[in-house]
């Protein structure tokens, strides 16, 4: 998956080595393994990993290629669990809230606030990762990016259900009738407590999104027939 990328990533460290043939060898065909771990997070492992090679000890390649594959997947739920599953929705949540408001620049705003925020793990995770050689974990361990991440998926429900709450404050269509604000309010934060239930009982999240889409389509269709 991303070993060929890793290989490529410790071309300058086998060069820097001065190894002969046979040995450049078993060290690109060492970290061609399979490798597979969250992108923004490939670069503390890298960091690590060189530090490694540079003071490989008669048994270092083993202590690299063990380190890697522990940090991989660890790394891999970190990552999926922050970026993918609660910043970036946030920073798209935020985004279309402006656009919605009429801000032509959310589309650059969101990209410069997110790739600050990944690019600075990425740079900081690969000097630490560099500098502290198997204890370059630490750094993420003390981001807490798991426990962030449950208030960024909070933060980005109470912007849902404020922006739900002012979307209806007139009245909505619900979903072939009139209704009055409250009852439309009570549904709309319903409905999202309702996806937050089923969400932290494993409930996929690809399979709600087309459920909903399923829902609001034929609403829609409804709608017309009346």
């Amino acid at each position: 998956m991303q070993n060929m990328g890793f290989a490529m990533s410790v071309i300058p460290v086998l060069k820097s080595l001065n190894l002969g043939a046979r040995e450049s060898e078993n060290f690109l065909t060492t970290h061609l393994q399979m490798f597979n771990t969250h992108p923004y997070f490939s670069a503390p492992i890298i960091g690590t990993i060189v530090r490694l090679e540079e003071e490989k000890s008669s048994d270092g390649t083993l202590d690299a290629v063990s380190i890697k594959q522990s940090l991989m997947a660890s790394y891999a739920a970190i990552g999926d669990i922050f970026f993918w599953g609660a910043f970036r929705p946030l920073m798209a949540i935020a985004s279309v809230i402006l656009m919605y408001m009429g801000v032509v620049v959310a589309p650059v705003l969101f990209l410069l606030i997110y790739n600050v925020v990944h690019l600075w793990v990425r740079l900081k995770g690969f000097v630490e990762g560099y500098s502290k050689g198997k204890r370059g974990f630490e750094f993420i361990r003390s981001l807490n990016l798991p426990g962030i991440a449950g208030k960024v998926r909070w933060i980005s429900l109470m912007i849902l259900i404020v922006i739900l709450l002012w979307l209806s404050r007139d009245g909505g269509y619900w979903p072939f009738i009139k209704t009055h604000g409250l009852f439309m309010k009570i549904a709309a934060i319903s409905a999202v407590m309702f996806c937050l239930l089923i969400l932290k009982k494993g409930f996929s999240q690809i399979y709600m999104i087309y459920a909903a889409f399923l829902i609001f389509i034929t609403i829609s269709w409804m709608g017309l027939l009346t």
